[in-house]
């Protein structure tokens, strides 16, 4: 009877875990290559584990189909055993030498028969581990449709944590690639973070099996085709990142694959699909922005994460830090309470710059400033000769520090846990404000006399924003007093609009 031909149709269904790559293909190399030498065994002992020895089965001699011949001429013969194979690798370990052998034990030796979809998955996020802030990720907050926003304003966090969805990993898996699968083809792998309370959501995106079945082998280690999800524990919060893209990558306009590869329309199919997998027949939610985007995964957590958010930020952060005992709301006047009962000893900034009362009192104190703020510094040389009018009196530069303490708190000091490495303002104020703009909450009063609204772009960028306005603050570049809430951080933001002097929240 003769052999009937095998039929490939295309399938919706996402792509498997144990796809292999061919250990050939160059950019395998790259993408091994991001780990160090030590993750790199980590991970290979993790594949080796009992647990997944049948996930990632290494090459072994009884699966050899060449001559002894040709395997004797291999760099690296097959084992035997999967002992064998563990103790090859911890012979690396013991060993001093490059990450570059264990790339080529993994390739030409162990898995030269290729590897998965889902070892390449735990390389990426290896990597997310190790390096937190190698991504730009973006804050947004799971809210339920039909509830209104004064009463999503007067509940609580906890009420709100009891009413977020219950997740079953493979149910939102199944629901979310049902949801995407008529426009792309997707590889899913959702993971635990190691140092972080957060679980981590690869997705890998490929043309639609309707366009194009079969794919080159480089399309699957395309780092532009991946966009990560993030959800931190116990918050309705969800963070989002798009893979860096590579030179040479972004596909011809109007090509077919500008649907799988462009960033914007990957990141657009995925945050949209995400609410509706985690919705529930009666129980509908939404993604709505929120004005934060960073590099820092910590402060992410620590500003959209399930402890105090941004409601304890800036100012408020010295109370949600325990610099000062007690309460903000606390009905006592501060002179008939002893500056000992809300005060404690601290690491950070001293307590009593925070305190009136402690002000006066040592005003005639020898002052201990920072090398930084010696007139004779070569620092404040510098931007004496920048700016002729900065005042470098000892005393004013106390008074200012004072200032800084009790608009920025604890926020911006050098051992800040919520790092911003950018922040974009735009401005629709006139450039020579008015009363009038103040005063009147019409929009025709905002513009210019043509109609026109006036708009101005700032962008400050470095490794952490708001520790450097506080610098300039504490040098007199920049008045504390007068100091608008989203530049002390008080806002907790990174995407601000100014309007009439307020910031408001921004729809992007």
């Amino acid at each position: 009877m003769p052999r009937q031909k095998s039929i490939r149709a295309p399938t919706t269904a996402s792509l498997p875990n144990n796809l292999r790559i061919p250990s050939t293909t160059p950019s395998l190399v790259k993408a091994l290559g991001k780990l160090p030498r030590q993750s790199l065994l980590d991970l290979v002992f993790q594949w080796l584990d009992d647990r997944n020895a049948k996930l990632f089965l290494p090459f072994l001699e009884s699966d050899e189909t060449e001559s002894p011949d040709d395997e004797g001429l291999r760099p690296y013969p097959a084992e035997r055993t999967l002992n064998d194979v563990r103790n090859a690798y911890q012979e690396l370990q013991f060993r001093k030498g490059g990450k570059r052998e264990v790339i080529d034990r993994i390739l030409d030796g162990d898995w030269r028969h290729g590897i998965t979809l889902r070892q390449l998955a735990m390389v990426d996020l290896r990597y997310l581990d190790d390096h937190t802030s190698s991504l730009r990720w973006t804050a947004l907050e799971l809210t339920r449709i039909g509830v209104s926003n004064s009463t999503h304003d007067n509940t609580s966090l906890t009420d709100i944590s009891a009413c977020m969805p219950r997740v079953h990993a493979s149910t939102f898996l199944t629901t979310l690639q049902n949801l995407i699968s008529p426009l792309v083809k997707a590889h899913f792998y959702l993971a635990r973070s190691a140092t972080l309370p957060l679980t981590f959501l690869r997705i890998f995106v490929t043309h639609s099996p309707y366009q194009n079945p079969r794919q080159a082998p480089e399309i699957l280690t395309d780092s532009s085709r991946v966009m990560y999800v993030a959800f931190p524990d116990s918050c309705p919060f969800v963070y989002t990142s798009l893979a860096s893209t590579t030179a040479g990558s972004k596909p011809a306009s109007g090509s077919a694959a500008a649907v799988a590869t462009d960033a914007r329309s990957l990141q657009r199919i995925v945050r949209d699909a995400v609410p509706k997998a985690l919705s529930l027949p009666h129980q509908r939610y939404t993604l709505k922005p929120t004005s934060l985007t960073a590099k820092s995964l910590q402060a992410l957590l620590t500003l959209r994460g399930a402890g105090r958010m941004n409601k304890a930020a800036g100012a408020f952060s010295i109370f949600a830090d325990a610099v000062i005992e007690g309460s903000p709301l606390d009905p006592r006047p501060s002179n008939t309470v002893a500056p000992e009962e809300h005060h404690k000893q601290s690491k950070r900034p001293s307590t009593s710059d925070l305190d009136p009362e402690k002000e006066k009192e040592n005003e005639n104190k020898p002052l201990d400033e920072e090398k930084d703020l010696d007139p004779s510094s070569s620092k404040m040389q510098l931007l004496r000769r920048r700016n002729p009018n900065l005042d470098l009196d000892p005393r004013a530069a106390k008074k200012r520090k004072l200032a800084v303490n009790a608009r920025f708190g604890t926020s911006g000091t050098r051992l800040s846990s919520a790092p911003l490495d950018r922040l974009d303002v735009r401005l629709l104020d006139a450039p020579t404000p008015t009363p009038s703009m103040f005063s009147s909450d019409t929009d025709e009063e905002a513009s210019g006399a043509d109609g026109s609204r006036p708009s101005l772009s700032l962008t400050f960028s470095g490794t952490d924003v708001i520790s450097g306005i506080r610098k300039l603050a504490e040098l007199g570049i920049v008045d504390a007093q007068r100091m608008p809430t989203w530049m002390t951080g008080e806002d907790a933001v990174s995407v601000a609009v100014v309007k009439r002097g307020r910031a408001v929240r921004d729809s992007g």
